[in-house]
C-alpha cells in the first residue's frame, strides 16, 4: 500500500468493482444506492499496517471512513471489508457489505462456498508483495546453496567439517508455479546463474527459464529440479501436492522451499524424507496448524 499504486482484478465470474490509488489520486466506483450513503471501509487485519493504511485513506480517499478497529464500528455501516480470512458467518456480522477485499497474495484462502454468492471478492495485485515473496525466495536458495543449515547445525555441535561447494550454474532451481510471484522470484534469482526450471498448468515462455507444462512434464521437472520452490496456489487440485510421491522423483538430497500455503504440505511426508536423506532441507513460510 506503501508504495507505488494499488490495483485490483476480479476474481472468478463474481462481479467487481474497480480500486485504484495511484499518486494522490483515489477513484472509487460504487453501485448507485451507495451514492450518499455513509462509506466505511473496515481493515480487519493487523493494526499497526492498519494505521499506516488510515493515515494513507485520510490523504488520498477522505470522503470514505476508514477504520481498522472491528470493535469501534458499527457492523450495519461496513460496506467494505479487507482481510486476510473472512468472517465464518459475514452475512450476519456485516449484512451490508458490498466488496471484499483480500489483504494477501492471492484469494485462496477464501472458502468462496461459505460467501455470499453475489458478494465480490477482489484480490490486490501490489509490486510490493511480489517483491517481498522474491526477497524470501532468493533468501532460501542462496541459504541452501551455501550450505547455511548445514553450518549452523556444525556450529551448535562445535563439530566442523568442509562442505564441498557447487557454483551456482551446477544448481538447478525448479519453480511450481508460473504466476507473478513465480516469474518475479525467478527475476531475482538470474543473476546468480542458476539454472532456472518452472512448471505451470499450461505452456509459458520465460526468458532464461527452462518451463515445462502439464502432467506429462512433470516428472522431467521433478527430476532438475535440485531446490524445489512451490508457488502455486492453493486449489483442490494442488491440495497436499508436496508429498511422499513427488519426494521420491526429486533428485536424491534435493531441498524443498513452500512458498505457498500451508496446504500443499504433507508434513509427516516431509518428516520422513528429511529423516531418510531423501532431502537435505527445507524452508517454508507457511504451515498447517
Amino acid at each position: 500500500m506503501a508504495g507505488g499504486r494499488i490495483h485490483v482484478s476480479p476474481t472468478g465470474s463474481r462481479t467487481w468493482r474497480k480500486w485504484k490509488l495511484r499518486g494522490r489520486h483515489a477513484e472509487l466506483r460504487l453501485s448507485q444506492q451507495s451514492r450518499g450513503a455513509e462509506m466505511t471501509f473496515l481493515y480487519d487485519a493487523d493494526a499497526e499496517r492498519g494505521a499506516e493504511w488510515a493515515a494513507l485513506f485520510a490523504e488520498r480517499a477522505p470522503e470514505i471512513a476508514f477504520h481498522y478497529c472491528a470493535d469501534a464500528v458499527d457492523p450495519r455501516s461496513v460496506k467494505y471489508l479487507g482481510v486476510w480470512h473472512p468472517p465464518t458467518d459475514i452475512s450476519a456480522k456485516d449484512p451490508n457489505l458490498e466488496v471484499l477485499f483480500s489483504l494477501g497474495a492471492g484469494v485462496d484462502q477464501f472458502d468462496f462456498d461459505a460467501l455470499p454468492a453475489e458478494l465480490p471478492v477482489v484480490r490486490m495485485i501490489e509490486p510490493g508483495i511480489s517483491d517481498a515473496m522474491a526477497e524470501y525466495v532468493t533468501l532460501a536458495v542462496l541459504a541452501l546453496h551455501r550450505d547455511l543449515l548445514a553450518y549452523r547445525v556444525q556450529q551448535a555441535t562445535g563439530d566442523w567439517q568442509p562442505l564441498r561447494f557447487r557454483p551456482p550454474g551446477a544448481l538447478r532451481i525448479g519453480v511450481l508455479g508460473t504466476g507473478v510471484l513465480a516469474k518475479t522470484s525467478l527475476s531475482a534469482l538470474q543473476a546468480f546463474g542458476f539454472q532456472l526450471n518452472a512448471w505451470g498448468r499450461s505452456r509459458q515462455s520465460i526468458g532464461g527459464v527452462e518451463c515445462f507444462a502439464g502432467k506429462a512434464e512433470m516428472d522431467k521437472f521433478l527430476g532438475q529440479s535440485d531446490i524445489l520452490v512451490c508457488l502455486l496456489p492453493l486449489t483442490s487440485k494442488t491440495a497436499r501436492i508436496l508429498n511422499g510421491a513427488l519426494f521420491a522423483k526429486l533428485p536424491p538430497g534435493a531441498a524443498i522451499v513452500n512458498c505457498g500455503r500451508g496446504g500443499h504440505l504433507v508434513q509427516a511426508d516431509l518428516l520422513v524424507a528429511l529423516d531418510s536423506g531423501r532431502l537435505s532441507a527445507q524452508f517454508s513460510t507457511v504451515i498447517d496448524l
